[in-house]
């Protein structure tokens, strides 16, 4: 990632970035529970997201974390191995 807070293999991630993921993953959680749709779910926090990246990164660099994000979509890495 731009931002740098991305760890390499074998790290551990910076404290800013476990606190954010943790505070994320409690959020999806309370929505699940609440039955919000996934998709909606999904859907405000990229939106979110993206506003928080405008506010401090410059459209190129937007634009190569989301290239990275539609490499990870298109080679599978997002789902992990499959079986069957």
């Amino acid at each position: 990632m731009a931002s740098g807070m991305t760890p390499g293999p074998g790290q551990e991630p910076p404290a800013e970035l476990s606190l954010a993921g943790s505070v994320v993953d409690k959020a999806i959680e309370y929505m699940m529970g609440q039955n919000v749709p996934p998709v909606a779910i999904a859907s405000a926090l990229l939106g979110g997201s993206m506003a928080l990246l405008a506010q401090s990164l410059g459209d190129e660099a937007i634009v190569g974390i989301l290239n990275n994000a539609i490499a990870s979509v298109r080679s599978g890495e997002l789902r992990g191995p499959r079986h069957g």
